[in-house]
């Protein structure tokens, strides 16, 4: 498997690793979300205690407005930490 492909099974692994805890395998709750933003990205999240940061977080990942963050929003989200964390290193 290319090193892509194998950062995309990563990507699968940790949602569903996180996702149907309190529900739907298929979609992250507020809690699943912080619990995969506290143990995933700990040096950006590590134990959040803003709850007002993390339900804007939460309000702005969740595009349908279900209530939960489905897989496409959670890759939008690990879109845009990568495009910032390129620009960071880049300097663009």
């Amino acid at each position: 498997m290319s090193g892509l492909q194998q950062g995309m099974a990563i990507l699968i692994a940790v949602f569903h690793k996180y996702s149907g805890k309190e529900g739907d395998k298929n979609t992250l709750s507020k809690k699943e979300l912080k619990e995969l933003l506290e143990a995933e990205m700990k040096e950006m999240f590590g134990n959040c205690k803003d709850q007002t940061a993390l339900d804007k977080i939460f309000k702005d990942l969740d595009s349908n407005r279900d209530g939960t963050v489905d897989f496409q929003e959670y890759i939008t989200l690990v879109a845009c930490i990568t495009m910032l964390c390129n620009e960071h290193f880049t300097g663009k």
